[in-house]
């Protein structure tokens, strides 16, 4: 019996395939066993009606085999139960009736009909309901027929004898049973084996990763699993019997707790984030969900709780934050943070009618700190500097590195008045300088600093972010033209001076493109008052503006770096104009005096520039006289020789312009290869009436004959400057006295004999 027992499963698992649900193998376990059973039966009780002399009756169950074997051949070669399915319910239905007629209508042979209880069986267990109660409507529906038609059918068919039929109907009876118990027991036992594997699995995720919880409906603990025991530290004898109240952080009060249980009543579960206590006292944050567990009536019985500890995930967050919204070098607020909290100062201010204050510090010569001393000391100062910023300010106050050496102080709630909010910044802000300005421990090194601030205040009224920042920057510049190591406020007319030049900006950019630009020239002349040069003016003519004077637009170009541009069209326009000056008699003898700015002097190529203009232009090099300011000297003074030496080489004339204004070295000038100096205008203005400057005058004039150098004095404008001057030993002069700066026609017709 247990060999048959084992060759049925196994030629019955040959019907299954890998994807197959427990469902649908519980399915196909019943549809081969009802023609592995009955089949052989069928086939037996078939040849006995044979022998019998019955080959009609015999036919039906021997029919019935045959297709069932056909059935069972195509269902293991295909794996698919359609047509055995539909096979065994049809004949199962059929062929007890037609069984019943043979034998002799239904007073002979109607327990025969126990082998269709297995077809309403089968159509309960695979069918759905409507397909099922098809099933039972045609099972009754034979039953009628059979007894319409069981007296006219007894009269034609011979019946068995008394003994066939009595072997026939225990034989029917005790097999029909036989089957139906084994396609029930084998059913049963196939559903506890699908219940064990339901049980198995929810073990198995009982012990699965997150840590779980079963409650009752009293929230009295019942079982926790190993992940909770790990999470927690509590193992389940320490937790059963007991609510999960022990586990309270305290960092949520009871309004928390009440809508975390108004949640659950309402919708069955709730899941959040909260912060639970562990066994050793640590607090830690878990991600919660709770499911309430109903019977059929809609009672709850029991509570499942899951959580699973996300103290590396908000430490991930954090560092996240952390990289987002903070400087890593000093961990103050950046500038994304900043402008956030920016925009709730200024929405708290409206609100409460208090205002506030922005002071921007940027650290002066933090750049030759950076340079000379390294990048690494200059982090430290930069970290030192973050200390004693936070140590100056309230702890509700924000201090913010924007980047670089530019830092940002937030003061708020100061006062309800300009003029006190005003005085409460200006306290802080030189606070700021004092602890700033003391001395930095920089590894073995002693350094100092100074820092300059802008300040500006701010209400409720709806000003940008952006703008108060820019304000603020504003101020800061103003200090940093203050002499550094100060504080400034920012003023509205500082605004408007600042969008004035970045206009002007816009247009200069402009200026080249539109050849707006134009040369003026201003004679110099000799002691005879003979000219013997003239010196090349810029001006812009302005479409709108009119003429702008170089004192407005120079400085510009010099900050936005135009000035090389300007430059380089500066010198090649002075040399087409030498070169038109060469075909004239009266003026191929004048020397052009260009400006030359420091920039504009120290860029790579200088020289070869200057080469290549001459050359295309072909002039004489020494009708070219180039005039750097004294100031160059204070830059990089071995790079300016070897440039000057470069130009002597080509033949290009030197003359060191306001002279007398810098702090040049008498060391340092006599090493440059000089042909002019010339005397500054702010000496010459009160030449006549101050001592000083004469004095000055004079020393320069004496200095310049002793190394071997002429001199030119500008902004000669009357008589009694020219006589000192000549007196003084100066032989070319420059100024109104002798011409204004003329454009080109006009100065060519005024060296004409009048």
């Amino acid at each position: 019996m247990l060999r048959l027992k084992r060759w049925l499963v196994k030629t019955i698992e040959r019907g299954y395939l890998p994807t197959d649900t427990a469902e649908l193998r519980l399915k196909k376990l019943a549809l081969t066993l009802v023609p592995m059973i009955i089949g052989p039966f069928a086939f037996t009780w078939a040849i006995i009606y044979f022998v019998l002399g019955h080959p009609l009756s015999g036919s039906i169950p021997m029919s019935y085999s045959i297709i069932s074997a056909i059935s069972l051949a195509y269902f293991f070669k295909t794996k698919q139960t359609h047509f055995l399915q539909s096979s065994q319910l049809t004949l199962v239905l059929l062929l007890p009736f037609l069984l019943m007629w043979s034998l002799g209508g239904l007073s002979v042979g109607s327990m025969v009909m126990l082998w269709a209880i297995f077809s309403p069986i089968a159509a309960v267990m695979f069918l759905e309901k409507l397909s099922a109660l098809k099933w039972f409507f045609m099972y009754f529906l034979l039953i009628l027929i059979s007894v319409l038609i069981d007296k006219p059918l007894a009269a034609v068919i011979t019946p068995l004898s008394d003994l066939a039929q009595n072997i026939f109907y225990l034989l029917n009876l005790g097999f029909g049973s036989a089957g139906l118990f084994l396609l029930v027991s084998y059913f049963l036992n196939e559903e506890k084996k699908a219940v064990k594997a339901d049980l198995r699995i929810a073990a198995r995720a009982f012990e699965a990763q997150e840590g779980l919880m079963i409650t009752d409906a009293e929230g009295v603990i019942l079982r926790v699993n190993q992940a909770f025991t790990d999470s927690t530290g509590y193992a389940a004898e320490d937790v059963v019997g007991l609510t999960p109240r022990f586990l309270r952080s305290g960092r949520h009060d009871e309004d928390f707790y009440r809508t975390m249980w108004e949640s659950i009543s309402q919708t069955g579960s709730w899941q959040g984030e909260i912060w639970d206590r562990r066994k050793n006292g640590e607090i830690y944050p878990e991600w919660l969900t709770i499911s309430a567990v109903k019977n059929d009536d809609g009672v709850i019985t029991h509570y499942v709780g899951s959580h699973i500890d996300i103290t590396e995930r908000k430490a991930a967050e954090d560092k996240i934050r952390q990289l987002a919204f903070y400087d890593p070098l000093t961990q103050l607020p950046n500038r994304q943070l900043l402008l956030d909290r920016m925009q709730r100062a200024l929405a708290l201010s409206a609100r409460s009618g208090r205002d506030g204050a922005l002071l921007f510090i940027d650290m002066d010569n933090f750049k030759a700190i950076n340079d000379t001393q390294g990048h690494a000391m200059g982090d430290l100062l930069l970290q030192l500097v973050a200390e004693r910023l936070t140590s100056c300010v309230r702890e509700s106050d924000t201090v913010a590195r924007l980047g670089g050496d530019e830092f940002v102080v937030m003061l708020e709630s100061l006062g309800m008045h300009p003029i006190e909010v005003a005085a409460k910044a200006e306290e802080v802000g030189e606070k700021i300088l004092v602890a700033l300005n003391q001395p930095y421990q920089l590894d073995m090194q002693v350094t100092r600093s100074s820092s300059s601030i802008g300040a500006t205040l701010f209400s409720g009224e709806r000003l940008e972010c952006e703008e108060l920042l820019k304000q603020a920057d504003i101020a800061m510049y103003q200090a940093k033209k203050s002499g550094r190591n100060t504080l400034r406020f920012f003023d509205p007319q500082m605004q408007l001076a600042i969008n004035a030049r970045a206009d002007l900006e816009s247009e200069l950019f402009k200026a080249l493109e539109h050849q707006q630009f134009q040369l003026h020239y201003q004679v110099q002349v000799n002691s005879a008052h003979h000219p013997v040069g003239a010196e090349a003016l810029i001006r812009w003519h302005h479409p709108e503006r009119g003429l702008v004077l170089p004192a407005q637009f120079i400085p510009l170009a010099e900050e936005t770096g135009l000035i090389l541009r300007i430059g380089e069209w500066v010198l090649e326009t002075a040399c087409a104009q030498l070169k038109a000056w060469q075909g004239n008699e009266s003026t191929r003898h004048l020397v052009l005096a260009v400006n030359v700015s420091a920039r504009q002097f120290h860029q790579p190529g200088f020289v070869s520039q200057v080469k290549a203009i001459v050359q295309r232009h072909a002039i004489k090099p020494d009708l070219l006289k180039l005039e750097p300011t004294e100031s160059l000297l204070l830059e990089n003074t071995e790079s300016t020789v070897t440039t000057m030496k470069g130009l002597k080489t080509i033949g290009i004339q030197l003359s060191l312009d306001d002279f007398g204004t810098g702090y040049s070295s008498l060391q340092y000038l006599k090493l440059l290869p000089l042909d002019q100096i010339k005397i500054d205008q702010s000496f010459v203005r009160d030449i006549a009436t101050d001592p000083n400057d004469s004095a000055i005058v004079q020393t320069i004039i004496a200095m310049s004959k002793t190394l071997g150098l002429a001199v030119i004095a500008e902004g000669v404008e009357t008589d009694a400057q020219r006589e000192f001057l000549a007196l003084s030993g100066c032989q070319f002069y420059q100024g109104y006295l002798f011409g204004k700066p003329l454009p080109i026609e006009q100065f060519e017709a005024s060296l004409k004999p009048s």
